[in-house]
């Protein structure tokens, strides 16, 4: 049935910052005749939490920052605005549905706690009569596709791996109409600084391995150097446990965590290299890690919030210890590990470290520093 003319929509921005491949943005958009669009800088983000430190520190702040920057410009482009608020989404959301005359909310679907928390505390703020429409889209191999209940998720990734390959394939990626004017909206909303989010302002080390920029734009042209000018896809697999380089490894990982590209549209573009240039065991291992990406978040549908229980989800009984001069030397980069300590002094200096390095500090912390 063909909605209302005055019906408006409103699509509530979370991790899937981006415009191109966005099944939320592109239902809503079927769907409904204006929309507007809101992005929340959540407090709770950047204050000091019961473990004594930030979940968001100054260098995810500042990409993220220029994520929602990048995310406005190109929503303008489809005539649609963002609104951009520094407060909790539960006393935002609830006074924009209520200004605007919203009766539809499009979100990507989330289920762990905190996140299920927040919408909660929206929805029961808002009029029943509004409608959500909640859609998986951050993974490579979709939840309806995938030939298996959540609770028949393998324990082990790699039977994983072997049934969704045999019976599973990945969606194209989603087009993206722009929207005609809304002429009844006035966006004076202000995308936050650092300053407002409790930092200094800072510049990028100069031996970052990691020196772009947040946001869709930035992400794709890093897709685009990485497969197509370089080349250097072709020899991911060999060089992908590099240390200090900014090509030893895709990077695409901080653009994956917030939305700002999809896996979808880097798994067609490496189909895309494969066709167009070739195919090798470089290709593949790209593909082979978004795989691993999809099995983390099956396992956590799987297991609920099981997966943060100091139990895990294999509910063990662990002997912890809580040496607070040993956790502050590995903090620092203090400890009797010389690699261990380089590692840790460049996440400090620079908010980025190699997957290599990540492997030896965990194993580090977890098996040999206590």
């Amino acid at each position: 049935m063909q909605k209302e003319q005055n019906n408006t929509g409103l699509v509530w921005f979370r991790n899937n910052l981006r415009v191109n491949d966005n099944m939320v943005l592109n239902e809503a958009i079927k769907q409904q005749n204006h929309i507007i669009a809101v992005y929340c800088f959540d407090p709770r983000s950047f204050e000091i939490g019961d473990f004594g430190f930030k979940k968001t520190e100054k260098f995810r702040a500042k990409f993220l920052i220029e994520t929602v920057e990048d995310l406005k410009k190109n929503l303008k482009s489809l005539n649609i605005e963002l609104l951009v608020h520094h407060e909790k989404p539960e006393l935002i959301i609830p006074e924009l549905i209520k200004k605007h005359g919203v009766s539809a909310m499009y979100l990507q679907k989330e289920w762990t706690a905190e996140e299920q928390h927040v919408l909660n505390k929206v929805k029961s703020a808002v009029s029943k009569n509004v409608e959500y429409y909640e859609f998986f889209d951050q993974f490579l191999y979709h939840p309806e596709d995938i030939a298996m209940s959540f609770n028949q998720i393998p324990q082990v990734f790699t039977n994983f791996r072997k049934k969704v390959e045999k019976y599973s394939k990945v969606r194209s990626s989603v087009g993206i109409e722009s929207q005609k004017p809304n002429t009844n909206i006035s966006n004076s909303t202000q995308i936050p600084t650092l300053k407002d989010l409790g930092f200094k302002d800072f510049k990028t080390h100069a031996n970052t391995a990691f020196p772009f920029k947040g946001g869709e734009t930035s992400a794709i042209q890093r897709l685009n150097n990485y497969f197509f000018e370089t080349k250097k896809l072709g020899f991911y697999k060999k060089t992908r446990n590099g240390l200090v380089g900014t090509d030893f490894s895709s990077k695409f990982s901080p653009w994956l965590a917030n939305g700002s590209i999809s896996a979808r549209t880097i798994y067609w573009q490496v189909k895309k290299f494969e066709k167009e240039h070739y195919k090798n065991q470089s290709t593949y291992w790209l593909i082979f890690e978004l795989i691993w990406r999809d099995y983390f978040k099956y396992i956590s549908l799987k297991h609920g919030n099981t997966i943060f229980k100091i139990g895990g989800i294999l509910n063990k009984e662990y002997e912890w210890k809580t040496n607070q001069a040993l956790i502050k030397q590995w903090i620092e980069g203090e400890t009797r590990s010389t690699f261990v300590n380089a590692n840790m002094v460049e996440l400090k200096k620079t908010g980025w470290m190699s997957n290599r390095g990540s492997k030896t500090w965990r194993h580090f912390s977890l098996k040999i520093y206590y």
